[in-house]
């Protein structure tokens, strides 16, 4: 059951359905599957992955492109199944490489695609779909059904082909109580497994969670107990595009007769899309400008803010380190109204320590049901299972133990081990008369965004930087005589981050003279980088033994 790492995958034959996953496999975020079949692709989502405390530096991470780089030709649309960064997040990337790439989505998915893209100068062909919607995209075509998520307007696509088709669910849960009243189209599904389903692509995110995950109703109590014994200010942080949460935040504040200010870009952007769509409903009056909160008492206010997932330049990190023009402080309230993701653990718990010192009190998951989460639990998977009853399984959006769990689910309903594919990123997946099988790998690094740079940040530059902020770094600058071999200058020691004053430094400088010089006596064709690693090598190994460290070493020769 598990992926192997194969071949170059063979040349597509004809009458067969191509599905690679580009992101989303193994990870939590930089959702992005193609499918191909008579030389044309269709792309669903296109996110980011945000970076871990072991990539510092790093903005955001991209799918890997290459894959489909020669072929944005062949691209007949990329369906955007809803509006979280990490479906929509990457998609300015990809159309700066081709700006007239299709974006199929729904109303409010599009709005917020479109507001990104502004941003980035770039203005998309679109074309909106709803749920029932049937459109034809080359050789593909796509069924939309309405899903119930923790946005609005989340869409799964059903994709027909000649080779069989593939329902895509997108992220998911089953809600039986949504605040929009909205819920996840179970009849559709039902019917879509009546005319057959050849390979369902399922939401993995809470595979291994126990049961039905808790409806977002439940929530309301406890902001309006929350709102309801708080003298001061209370500051709510979420998800930018959580339109659910922020509207629950709105009923509890007009209820206790609060004003609401949107903290943060990206929550000021997309709450007021929503709002003018229509999927926010504010109650008048309620919106108040960040700048004229000091206008209101403490016990009249709500900032409703980003920065939930500990993020350094969001609005609820910059609280906590006093470096935001809102002071939180004594007697606040901070609610964390979302949940972890994996890998953010460490930033999430320094930011609660910062607002703790500052005196506020913190409510969180952990304390008090204040978020629920987007997707469908293990009980919910299984009934989709037994209604789609499809032939082939590929579990996609979840880290390896999600996908196990979600494999192990659809074995449970019946389908066979073998037609449930566990694959990685970069797996290629082909269908063929019913039958969906392993067939290759392709390249699928993580591409690295950093400021303005895009996939020039390596793997080994993370690991100097790494090493940088743990170890420290140590440079050493010698004046060497080519001729006579001897050392005109230095070694020059200078130390950063090591801890160490420079003169403890000062019983390795004759080592790497006597090194160096010994060097160059027995062989004058020495090059000046095989120098510098002798350099290295010897400051290297004293360093380690001496101090227990192990340093960037930095080794400048200068000849004369």
């Amino acid at each position: 059951m598990a992926a192997q790492r194969l071949i170059t995958p063979p040349k597509l034959r004809r009458g067969t359905l191509r599905t690679v996953a580009l992101g989303g496999l193994g990870e939590v975020g930089r959702n992005m599957t193609v499918f191909e079949i008579g030389g044309k692709l269709l792309i669903v989502d296109c996110g980011v992955l945000f970076p871990e405390e072991e990539q510092p530096g790093v903005d955001l991470i991209l799918p890997d492109f290459s894959y489909i780089e020669n072929r944005l030709d062949d691209v007949v649309g990329l369906v955007l199944t809803h509006g979280h960064e990490d479906h929509i997040g990457a998609v300015p990337y990809l159309l700066r490489k081709k700006p007239d790439i299709p974006l199929i989505g729904s109303t409010l998915t599009l709005a917020f695609i479109e507001a990104k893209l502004t941003e980035h100068r770039i203005k998309p062909y679109t074309l909106e779909v709803k749920e029932g919607d049937v459109e034809d995209f080359g050789p593909f075509q796509c069924e939309f059904v309405a899903v119930n998520h923790s946005i609005p307007d989340a869409l799964a696509v059903f994709i027909r082909t000649e080779a069989g088709s593939v329902l895509h669910t997108g992220d998911f849960k089953m809600d039986q109580l949504p605040l929009d009243g909205r819920i996840t189209d179970l009849r559709h599904f039902a019917k879509l497994g009546e005319e057959g389903v050849d390979l369902f692509l399922t939401d993995s995110t809470n595979a291994d969670v126990p049961g039905f995950t808790t409806p977002e109703k439940e929530i309301g109590p406890t902001l309006d107990q929350l709102f309801g014994t708080s003298n001061r200010r209370i500051i709510v942080a979420s998800f930018s595009s959580h339109v659910h949460r922020v509207q629950q935040v709105l009923n509890a504040a007009h209820a206790h007769n609060r004003k609401v200010a949107f903290v943060g870009r990206s929550m000021v952007r997309n709450m007021g899309i929503a709002s003018k769509l229509g999927f926010l409903d504010v109650p008048e009056g309620i919106l108040v400008d960040m700048k004229k909160v000091d206008n209101y008492p403490d016990s009249e206010v709500v900032l409703m803010s980003t920065g939930s997932q500990g993020e350094p330049m969001a609005a609820l990190s910059r609280m906590a380190n006093g470096d935001h023009p809102i002071q939180v402080g004594q007697g606040d309230t901070v609610i964390l109204a979302s949940s972890l993701i994996p890998g953010n653990e460490n930033a999430v718990f320094r930011v609660i320590n910062g607002l703790l010192k500052l005196g506020t009190d913190v409510i969180h998951k952990g304390t008090a049901k204040v978020h629920v989460s987007g997707h469908a639990s293990a009980g919910e998977l299984l009934y989709c299972y037994n209604i789609v009853k499809p032939k082939n399984v590929m579990p996609v959006h979840g880290e390896t133990r999600h996908l196990i769990a979600n494999g192990k689910l659809a074995e449970d309903t019946g389908v066979p081990s073998d037609r449930v594919i566990l694959a990685d990123d970069g797996t290629v997946v082909d269908l063929h008369q019913g039958v969906a099988q392993i067939v290759g790998q392709v390249e699928c690094g993580y591409v690295y965004v950093d400021g303005s740079s895009i996939g020039e940040i390596t793997d080994n530059d993370l690991k100097d930087r790494r090493v940088l902020g743990e170890e420290g770094f140590i440079s050493v600058v010698v004046v060497v005589n080519r001729q006579t071999g001897k050392i005109i200058s230095g070694p020059d020691i200078h130390a950063r981050g090591v801890a160490e004053e420079d003169q403890v430094f000062k019983d390795i400088k004759p080592k790497i003279s006597r090194a160096l010089t010994e060097a160059i006596q027995d062989n004058k064709e020495h090059t000046t980088h095989q120098l510098q690693q002798i350099v290295r090598r010897t400051m290297g190994s004293w360093v380690a033994r001496k101090l227990r460290r192990k340093p960037m070493i930095v080794p400048v020769v200068v000849e004369t």
